[in-house]
């Protein structure tokens, strides 16, 4: 029977010659996924309602707002956020690497990002209860403590899901079909990230329940869903947390880093002049690292060199929480809030996400095409250049309806007996081939980028790396501000 056969090494001859596929996930990394997914519950659960909850004043029942400080005030507020969040898994992340590791600095991470929710419930309760200009401190301080909360997770989070996998050479197992076939760590990852990226877009679907939720109840209720569910989703990673695969900090790693590269840039940035033979040669010096330390640094510096294209990635892609949330309040949105249609792209990612790991990558696979991580994001840029242009030709579409055409809300014709403001005549739903077309990018993109720095990354730093990729997040939301 398959099950009979005990795995073993593979030998190189059935390295080369069988089939491989992804091993078996661990509990553990169901369990850091799983937590992921529930620090994106809450996060999406918060954040999809602020364009709405700073843009738009109170009493509007078609638009729900609160602060009332228009669109263009709240895409600044939106993006100076992004910026914020992007910019903090820098600092978290050297912590995690050099001092407190990646599970301690996951649970204060979360720990920060409860506290937010709890501000951001508290405050956004009806001005009656607390009295009015609590609302825009309240958001202040929840949106440091979501920053930071959101960094520290952003930077640890696919590291300490890659630690939870196995490390094993390459081996020969038997299918329940009776198939021989390999292991492959590369396809292990490749399938623990995409399911990973999977659940956290089911998770992201909180915000049709939050925006619901703003539209019939109020900000409060939608607010508090979150925080409660983050509070008793924290318990199983604290409690079983002796069972993760942790790797210790290492106090002096980026001490090292950082001289290697002082080294190599006394050298016309040539790191081969860090290596301690050259070292020893020339200089007469016992460095205390070693080849593969500086052979690991050239291969972070690489992929650190891949997410600086993602940049103008990352400018894209915020449109779907801010400008592409705007212009569905300027269209027809049949009784449902205009912040509701953005959870389309994670309903998407859940459709799409499936089919690429389980059809596209084996179909590519079996008949030998190559589609790693670089052809894949490379295709990822064409999707999302494809979304924004058909999002700008949207626009362009709802300029040429009545009845406000190019200044959609605020002509005197959109005013209501009611004193609401009626929208341009035409259907929310003409978005929804944006929402796939992003999704199909990200998906693409952001999840071979984190599987490309998780396999470049040296062993003691792949937080730092991964951090370098909200990094270039934080240069696309500067220049979407």
């Amino acid at each position: 029977m398959a099950n009979s056969f005990k795995r073993r090494d593979a030998t190189e001859e059935e390295i080369h010659s069988l089939r491989h596929v992804a091993d078996e996930i661990p509990l553990t990394a169901w369990l850091v996924a799983w937590t992921g997914a529930a620090q994106r519950f809450a996060y999406y659960g918060v954040t999809v309602p602020w364009q709405n909850y700073i843009q738009n004043p109170a009493g509007n029942s078609i638009l729900p707002g609160k602060l009332g400080l228009g669109q263009s005030t709240a895409t600044t507020i939106n993006n100076s956020f992004l910026l914020f969040g992007y910019l903090t898994p820098l600092p978290l992340a050297i912590a995690s690497d050099t001092w407190i590791g990646r599970y301690k600095t996951l649970v204060i991470s979360l720990g920060a990002l409860l506290a937010g929710c709890l501000v951001l419930f508290v405050t956004s309760l009806p001005d009656a209860l607390l009295g009015k200009g609590v609302g825009a401190g309240g958001l202040a301080v929840a949106m440091v403590l979501i920053g930071l909360g959101q960094g520290g997770v952003q930077a640890v989070i696919y590291p300490l899901l890659g630690d939870q996998l196995s490390e094993e050479f390459p081996q020969l197992i038997q299918t329940r079909k009776g198939e021989f076939v390999i292991t492959d760590r590369s396809l292990t990852i490749q399938y623990a990230f995409n399911a990973y990226y999977w659940m956290i877009n089911i998770a992201a679907l909180s915000s049709i329940a939050t925006t619901f939720m703003e539209k019939y109840i109020g900000f409060w209720a939608a607010y508090l869903l979150p925080t409660c569910f983050l509070s008793t989703a924290m318990a199983p990673l604290i409690f079983w947390n002796k069972s993760l695969n942790k790797l210790l900090p290492e106090g002096n790693v980026l001490t090292q880093a950082i001289k290697v590269l002082m080294l190599a840039a006394r050298s016309n940035f040539r790191l081969a002049a860090a290596h301690p033979s050259y070292q020893q040669l020339h200089s007469n010096r016992t460095v205390p690292w070693t080849s593969t330390f500086v052979t690991e640094i050239q291969c972070g510096i690489r992929a650190c060199r891949v997410m600086l294209c993602f940049i103008v990635f990352y400018l894209c892609y915020n449109q779907v929480i801010n400008n592409i949330i705007s212009q569905a309040g300027q269209m027809n949105t049949s009784g449902i809030s205009n912040d509701t249609i953005q959870s389309l792209n994670p309903i998407a990612c859940i459709v799409l996400g499936p089919l690429l790991q389980k059809v596209l990558f084996p179909f590519l696979f079996r008949r030998r095409i190559p589609f790693g991580p670089i052809p894949r994001m490379a295709v990822a840029f064409i999707f999302i250049a494809f979304g924004m242009a058909y999002a700008a030709g949207i626009q362009q579409l709802i300029y040429t309806r009545k009845p406000c055409y190019k200044h959609p809300l605020s002509c005197a014709a959109a005013m209501l007996p009611s004193g609401e403001r009626r929208p341009n005549d035409i259907s929310v739903w003409i978005q929804i081939p944006v929402h796939f077309l992003l999704a199909i990018g990200e998906i693409l993109g952001f999840v071979s980028l984190s599987e490309y720095a998780y396999g470049q990354a040296p062993a003691n730093m792949k937080a730092l790396v991964q951090a370098f990729q909200a990094l270039t997040a934080a240069m696309g939301a500067a220049l979407g501000g």
